[in-house]
């Protein structure tokens, strides 16, 4: 056991250090010489101007901080998407902060940029955090423009969101504290306040190139759209700051004037450390997604005082249903048993793979704690619902599709991290990135995808044979093993958890013991949204 452990730990420690590099690398967003260049014009980093923003010594939550990865590399590369975006205090007041990184491509807009800036106002929306844009744009990413311009999900939809939020009185705050240009204009000025930083902040239409181009004006832009233009002649602004640190002890003093909000009342005690040390995490869950271990010693080591109660505990036992506290607030949790368990009938169960018995445990469940009011959290390392015939006859379909129906209509507030597995079917009845969990993360052992790599690789392998066969083409056995191995790889690298960040199918991917932290923040967050929503489940087939 002893060896076990310390092997499992070695390997989650190499992985949290890739992760920890990972991480310093895109924090640089577009390179040191970038960085080194907005300071010369006087100007923080989009990181910095968090940090100044932010409460000393509180957290902040990022959002995305891997999106776009390895994407756009014909174009350079795009950290982050160019945008960091995340949850943090401001005056002790929990808010969702965007701020473009003039570092990459001078802020511009590319398709994962939008998806994130949404993100970021979908998380704002859904908790009703009031939201702050510090505004260093340069636009669209022109080369990409018919892929993030016209449709629903692109670019315009920041605007109606800006709208939707004003009208549910969200507040929004702007600083335009760079480039402000085009459509992307709207935004600011489309938020309860908007500040300006002199000299380096303008907002405008159209640049002064396009101006001459289309009217034939010769105009400079600080006179086009600078601050003083539009303080004191157009009043679009509202006040300018002579830096960007004054500038940002304005929203501070906003943030300080602040009302409070109505609360969900979700249930909070007294924060309690787990009895069971934390850092044995890394020792008791293995990196080799085949290997079996007890989901219930990760539970003892994520909730207050080790202490939780569980549900049906002697029965439907390859799903975990407890109740208990993470930092003081009530949750319910419903997690995967990787262990191999035995039915009262002598049937014995596999670890990680969703049965009829668990589907309508889980499912019941899910409907006690609407019932209470309290939020779930999913721990996902699921391979997917049991197949075969006699679980068809059982009808597993029906119990899935009943545990689906349970968690799809949820009111109460879902958090889901990925633990291990996240394959198929499973991934939806765990509450995947399509059943509206309020935040989702990965660890650094997540794999996502239809099915496990080796299991995909064979399937397609036996397509793109018969493929071949078709055309006469005769394929050796070493042929095939080359094929294989491709096929293998490239599947591989699609399970990657950051392959999954980098698309925003996850809010990132974290270090395990940072685990409580994002649930406690999630449900503060989810606290400032009143429940106005009845639960109900519909039609079940039972």
């Amino acid at each position: 056991m002893d060896i076990e452990f310390n092997k499992n730990e070695d390997q989650n420690k190499q992985l949290l250090f890739q992760l920890n590099k990972k991480f310093q690398q895109v924090k640089l967003g577009g390179g040191e010489k970038r960085i080194a260049k907005e300071h010369e014009k006087g100007k923080l980093t989009a990181r910095e101007r968090i940090d100044y923003l932010i409460d000393p010594n509180s957290d902040f939550i990022e959002i995305g901080a891997f999106a776009a990865d390895k994407m756009y590399l014909e174009e350079g590369g795009c950290p982050s998407a160019g945008v960091i975006t995340g949850i943090g205090r401001v005056s002790g007041k929990m808010c969702m902060i965007v701020a473009n990184d003039a570092t990459v491509k001078a802020g511009a807009w590319f398709p994962m940029t939008a998806k994130k800036n949404l993100r970021a106002q979908e998380i704002a929306m859904e908790n009703r955090l009031p939201v702050i844009y510090l505004v260093d744009s340069a636009g669209v990413f022109l080369p990409m423009q018919n892929e993030i311009f016209p449709d629903k999900e692109h670019f315009g939809r920041q605007f109606r969101n800006n709208a939707k939020m004003s009208a549910m009185g969200i507040v929004q705050v702007s600083a335009i504290m760079g480039s402000c240009v085009a459509g992307g204009a709207y935004l600011p000025i489309m938020s309860d306040e908007a500040m300006i930083v002199d000299k380096t902040g303008s907002i405008f239409l159209a640049g002064s190139y396009l101006v001459k181009a289309a009217i034939g004006e010769s105009v400079d832009n600080e006179t086009l759209g600078g601050a003083t233009t539009h303080c004191e002649i157009s009043g679009v602004t509202d006040n300018k700051f002579d830096t960007d640190e004054e500038c940002l002890d304005a929203i501070k003093r906003i943030f300080d004037k602040i009302g409070a909000t109505e609360v969900a009342g979700f249930d909070r005690k007294e924060s309690k450390v787990p009895e069971k040390n934390e850092k044995e995490l890394y020792g008791i869950f293995p990196v080799d997604r085949v290997k079996p271990y007890d989901m219930l010693e990760v539970i003892s080591r994520l909730v207050d005082g080790s202490e939780h109660d569980e549900y049906k505990k002697d029965y439907g036992k390859t799903i975990i249903c407890t109740t208990a506290r993470i930092d003081g607030w009530a949750v319910g949790i419903i997690a995967n048993q990787r262990k191999m368990v035995k039915t009262k009938k002598g049937e014995m169960q596999m670890g990680g793979v969703i049965y009829s018995d668990s589907a309508d445990k889980a499912a019941r469940f899910i409907m006690n704690c609407n019932q209470r009011k309290i939020p779930l959290v999913f721990l996902q390392d699921v391979s997917g619902f049991m197949v075969g015939s006699k679980a068809e006859h059982g009808g597993i379909i029906k119990d899935g599709a009943k545990m689906v129906n349970a968690m799809a209509n949820s009111v109460v507030p879902k958090f889901t991290f990925i633990l291990g597995n996240s394959y198929g079917a499973g991934n939806y009845a765990m509450c995947g990135k399509a059943y509206d969990p309020r935040l989702i993360f990965s660890w650094p052992t997540a794999q996502m995808a239809v099915m496990s790599g080796a299991a995909a690789a064979k399937t397609l392998l036996q397509i793109k044979v018969a493929s071949l066969k078709k055309t006469d083409q005769i394929i050796s056995p070493e042929d095939e093993e080359l094929l294989l191995k491709e096929i293998t790889d490239k599947y591989n690298e699609e399970l990657s958890p950051y392959y999954a960040a980098a698309r925003l199918w996850v809010d990132g991917v974290i270090d395990p013991l940072e685990t409580r932290k994002i649930i406690s923040t999630g449900i503060e967050a989810a606290n400032h949204s009143p429940i106005n929503e009845r639960f109900n489940v519909g039609i079940i087939q039972t």
